[in-house]
């Protein structure tokens, strides 16, 4: 495994040589050289050399700058963005895709998936250059191209990669700058983070507006109550963004994984297995004066908003994957003489397939680029999220349908794409791009 992902991290040290990126930092023979060497260590070296470049440039803001105002609409990938999607894609390819079957029958992540994440360097790109990482923008649309990518690996090992750093774009978009500054770093450390952010709670037709979990302001800083599921990690999370009612509105709060008053219950699901899903227990836990996620300006509706077109981004990895199985199989397997692709119904659906994939993709990018200009995208944000659950089900369940007999059985992976695809209906928000 470790071979893999050295010839990946090869991968992405030669493409970020040629990119403009390289260029414009002066990296692009630090990056050949890399490339040369193929080493694993690549996106760590060069998140370094991006951050000594930015130190040179003197003090900087460790908010992210907000990207440039323009009036048109383009979803067309920049080079930088088209070049991500590449890297991530080779990677899901080479390494998640091989993994996904057995994690998800262990019902835990692989021994050192996230140790491999992180000597890849893709920590680097969750942190402000300000603060030695290698951020230098705020981006929905890279977010959702990165877990579209990772998710046509397998989905929940895609979900296992981006949890921490959903917690990390949420302190950086809002979080305080001693917030930053305290949480940060750890992503730039050599041991990976475990974080998640809880929402969802154990109540039927759950609304993520109507929470029942309850924070209070105490004499050394806050209280919270409550009970959470389908919290990732198996319980060993550094770390959880929990949503909670305060002061009569919806707020974030930082709390340690090892805080007093928290219990964490296995809470198998029919998909998402290989993150160790369960029920996380808050009852009086005390926390610090800090825990409080950023100030006036934190806007619950835009962080689950956020949270779902993550989520839908995961579930178009997923049904590209599927519709990617699914061509060659009807093409060659045979039927009555003839491959089983010339009759019509098989036809048609896989083109169904296709079409409604594609309207998923582009209601996600256009909330996604709205976002991303700083513009108001509720709207498109919440027709994304029905669109996607409703053909994201459809297309798993066409998926196991065209395989007939084969689509029923572990020897294809599409009923695991089914239970995994299913979450979509259930989760709301919980992610951050």
């Amino acid at each position: 495994m470790a071979k893999d992902i050295q010839g990946v991290g090869l991968g992405i040290a030669s493409r970020f040589a040629g990119s403009e990126f390289a260029r414009k930092f002066g990296l692009r023979k630090p990056a050949e050289k890399l490339a040369y060497a193929g080493t694993k260590k690549g996106f760590e070296v060069i998140g370094q050399m991006v951050a000594k470049k930015a130190a040179k440039k003197g003090d900087a803001q460790i908010l992210l700058p907000e990207p440039s105002k323009h009036g048109l609409f383009d979803l067309t990938l920049s080079e930088e963005q088209q070049m991500i999607k590449d890297t991530v894609r080779s990677y899901a390819e080479e390494v998640v895709r091989g993994l996904a079957h057995d994690a998800n029958e262990a019902m835990t992540l692989p021994d050192t998936f996230l140790q491999d994440i992180m000597d890849l360097g893709l920590n680097f790109f969750s942190v402000p250059e300000s603060l030695g990482g290698a951020a230098q923008a705020y981006s929905p649309t890279t977010s959702a191209i990165i877990a579209e990518e990772l998710a046509w690996g397998d989905f929940s090992l895609a979900y296992a990669t981006l949890a921490p750093v959903a917690v990390a774009n949420a302190i950086v978009k809002w979080g305080t700058d001693a917030q930053k500054e305290k949480y940060l770093p750890a992503y730039l450390a050599e041991t990976p983070v475990q974080a998640a952010i809880a929402v969802q709670e154990p109540a039927a037709l759950f609304n993520p507006a109507k929470l029942s979990t309850k924070a209070k302001k105490t004499k050394t800083g806050f209280e919270i109550s409550g009970v959470k599921t389908l919290v990732p990690f198996g319980g060993n999370a550094n770390m959880y963004l929990v949503a909670a009612r305060y002061k009569r509105k919806n707020r974030l709060f930082l709390v340690p994984g090892d805080a007093p008053g928290l219990s964490w219950k296995a809470a198998p699901a029919m998909g998402l297995r290989a993150v160790a899903t369960g029920t996380l227990t808050m009852e009086k836990a005390p926390l610090s004066s800090d825990a409080l996620l950023g100030g006036k300006d934190f806007d619950y509706q835009t962080f689950i908003d956020l949270g779902q077109l993550h989520w839908c981004a995961l579930a178009i990895g997923a049904c590209q994957a599927a519709l990617d199985h699914l061509i060659p199989y009807v093409n060659e397997r045979e039927a009555f003489g003839e491959p089983i692709s010339h009759r019509q119904s098989v036809a048609f659906m896989v083109a169904n397939i296709g079409i409604e994939l594609e309207s998923m993709r582009l209601m996600v990018w256009r909330a996604a680029a709205l976002a991303e200009m700083g513009k108001p995208f509720h709207r498109e944000a919440y027709l994304a999220q029905l669109l996607c659950a409703d053909k994201a089900m459809e297309i798993g369940t066409n998926a196991v349908q065209l395989l007939g007999g084969h689509g029923f059985t572990k020897e294809h992976p599409a009923e695991r794409w089914y239970r995994d695809l299913r979450i979509l209906a259930c989760i709301n928000g919980g992610m951050h791009l």
